[in-house]
């Protein structure tokens, strides 16, 4: 069962199946009478951080709710989320993302709010080395995936004011980095499962085990390849080794032939994926260091991290260090519990939703 529930998830949730989103219980309520728009927004002459430019840049996105509109004719109650490195906007429409976040009652009820959730740059439906352009695509840092998560806003739906912004993981990093880029446009930001400082330590090395796998590769060619790249398939699942806690970890695999089972679809969930685009993602966070302008950051800060989360440790006592230098920031450390899944309890709203809910009411 376990297995058959890992081939049917896309790489980029295939932990998030592992660890128990449970399709059965969506809210079709919830799906049905909520009104959902996917489309594409395109960017012109799009420049990048690194001085590259191109003359399109598709973002796709997903959109829960509708729009309000105050005196002046302008949007009041939209909402940003952004997802994590190997996920796009699937990963907040999950049936227990709908039924936990956007349901009657629940803090970001669809009836209320007006959810924007876009695929980040590189992934999904967005531009993507895939896409064509391989490695000569722009080497697009964080930055640029804020930017152009910007455009589609301003440009794209004519947002100018946000009632929040909400992150996961790598999207937690960039609600960091929306803070100090763009200090007036939100009320709140809640970054969560992400720290704000530069990627290092534990968290650098297993990136460059998948990086240097990639490149290192015999088939790679510089991006150029005719075959898949195969040798990095063998080393992603340590991604699910570091995401979810050893606890649940045991649970899943308790023997040896189940662990085996287990890495055996790990592997082939990585094999759907494009190695240049997987190269990207991992490389992206080359310009994420938001530590020296946290004092820049002017909209409510809640942090929220989880005890057993391994990649952004908490007994590194980052949030105690920095959270200072935030003016209006706090931070939440939730303990480690029997219904906890170390980084991936981003995917299970019912964690965290509490404190989403206290922000948006402006405690």
């Amino acid at each position: 069962m376990l297995k058959g529930r890992l081939l049917r998830a896309a790489f980029g949730l295939c932990i998030a199946a592992l660890v128990g989103v449970d399709a059965a219980h969506a809210d079709d309520a919830v799906q049905t009478a909520t009104p959902e728009q996917a489309a594409d927004f395109i960017a012109h002459d799009f420049r990048f951080s690194d001085g590259t430019s191109l003359p399109e840049v598709r973002i796709h996105y997903v959109t829960i709710g509708t729009p309000r509109r105050d005196a002046q004719g302008r949007i009041d109650n939209a909402v940003l989320l952004m997802h994590g490195t190997t996920g796009s906007s699937e990963e907040f429409l999950t049936p227990l993302m709908r039924r936990e976040l956007y349901g009657p009652g629940q803090p970001l009820d669809a009836r209320r709010y007006f959810v924007v959730i876009p695929d980040g740059l590189g992934r999904g439906g967005s531009s993507k080395p895939s896409d064509g352009l391989r490695s000569h695509f722009p080497h697009y840092g964080y930055n640029d995936v804020v930017e152009a998560n910007h455009q589609l806003l301003v440009d794209g739906l004519h947002i100018t004011h946000l009632r929040l912004v909400l992150g996961v993981s790598m999207g937690g990093m960039q609600t960091w980095i929306w803070g100090e880029r763009y200090p007036d446009m939100a009320d709140a930001l809640m970054p969560v499962v992400s720290q704000p400082i530069a990627i290092a330590g534990r968290n650098w090395l297993w990136r460059q085990m998948i990086v240097g796998a990639i490149r290192n590769d015999p088939d790679w060619h510089n991006g150029d390849y005719t075959t898949e790249p195969t040798q990095w398939l063998r080393v992603m699942p340590i991604f699910g080794v570091l995401t979810v806690n050893p606890a649940r970890m045991q649970t899943l695999a308790p023997d040896r032939k189940t662990a085996t089972d287990l890495y055996d679809s790990l592997v082939h969930q990585a094999a759907k994926n494009d190695a240049n685009d997987v190269l990207y993602w991992f490389e992206s966070s080359w310009d994420y260091n938001p530590t020296a302008q946290l004092n820049q950051i002017r909209a409510r800060v809640l942090a929220v991290n989880f005890d057993d989360d391994l990649l952004n440790a908490t007994d590194l006592g980052v949030m105690q260090r920095l959270i200072p230098l935030v003016p209006h920031g706090r931070y939440v450390e939730v303990p480690e519990t029997d219904h906890s899944y170390g980084h991936q309890t981003q995917t299970h709203p019912e964690a965290w939703k509490s404190y989403l809910a206290e922000l948006l009411a402006g405690h």
